[in-house]
């Protein structure tokens, strides 16, 4: 494993730097001294970065975002069915720009040319000659803060899915943003995609007796249909997005999650931390 680059050799831009992982890698890289434009709809700079106003939807903001930037970080606009059609634009001024290295946060469901962030996927390797796409298994986070899994856990005390049995590798959102900084600032970049989980695959059952365990509340899963699970996810996404993610549940009902991966330690030189001691840390 080798050092990552020297801090003055780069800037970095991070797209949405006030979200779950944006505003850790933002974090992270601030704290080994590299120079972070941390970009938001609403411009916070989170530790030591500099605050810029970057919104997928207005292109007025994306020059003044990417001025002087030569890698970044790149989440996709939330709940865009085709975030193909708003990102391609912004990577090809990027490109020309002078951004010679992305990183793109996808997802361990969504292979290259998928649906989705897929298609951004694909193109990417296309247009920079210095790349990755993280592909990390679902959130440790879901399951606290304001996520919907989290929220159903406060009021129903559920986990309300249409994944069956089918086991997830779920993995830790400070894992992510630390293979992500691995991803930006090593001398090569990794140029391949890197699918992330934790270090063991649990189904929903499973999860919900470890929060019970840590939090001594009683906290069930409760198993949806495709239809049921569409329906809840509709009420506050657009129906298109809804879908695809009931489908995603669907394809974890069939096995298509259940696996674990060496790449957090591979990358970072530690292990990924387990669902359990998360929920220790976070839930007590």
């Amino acid at each position: 494993m080798t050092d990552p680059m020297k801090p003055a050799d780069s800037v970095i831009l991070v797209t949405g730097a006030t979200g779950t992982t944006g505003s850790r890698v933002a974090s992270r890289l601030a704290g080994l001294g590299h120079t972070v434009k941390a970009a938001g709809r609403r411009p916070v700079a989170p530790g030591d970065t500099r605050g810029v106003r970057f919104d997928w939807y207005d292109p007025a903001t994306h020059a003044d975002a990417l001025r002087g930037a030569d890698r970044m970080y790149l989440i996709p606009p939330i709940g865009e069915p085709d975030p193909a059609a708003v990102m391609l634009p912004f990577l090809h001024q990027a490109r020309t720009a002078g951004v010679r290295r992305v990183v793109l946060l996808s997802s361990s469901a969504i292979p290259a040319g998928g649906p989705a962030v897929g298609q951004v996927h694909s193109q990417v390797a296309e247009l920079f000659d210095e790349w990755a796409v993280l592909r990390p298994s679902w959130f440790m986070q879901n399951f606290t803060g304001q996520q919907l899994h989290a929220d159903s856990i406060r009021t129903d005390a559920a986990i309300m899915s249409a994944t069956g049995q089918g086991r997830i590798g779920f993995i830790d959102a400070d894992d992510i943003a630390a293979v992500a900084v691995r991803a930006l600032t090593d001398p090569s970049a990794p140029n391949t995609d890197l699918v992330m989980t934790g270090p063991e695959a649990l189904n929903y059952d499973a999860v919900a007796a470890v929060i019970t365990e840590v939090t001594g509340r009683p906290v069930s899963h409760r198993p949806l249909t495709y239809e049921q699970m569409r329906y809840r996810l509709a009420a506050g996404m657009p129906e298109e997005f809804a879908a695809l993610l009931a489908g995603l549940d669907r394809a974890i009902s069939e096995g298509s999650e259940d696996r674990v991966t060496d790449t957090v330690e591979r990358l970072t030189g530690r292990p990924a931390r387990s669902f359990r001691a998360y929920a220790e840390s976070a839930m007590r």
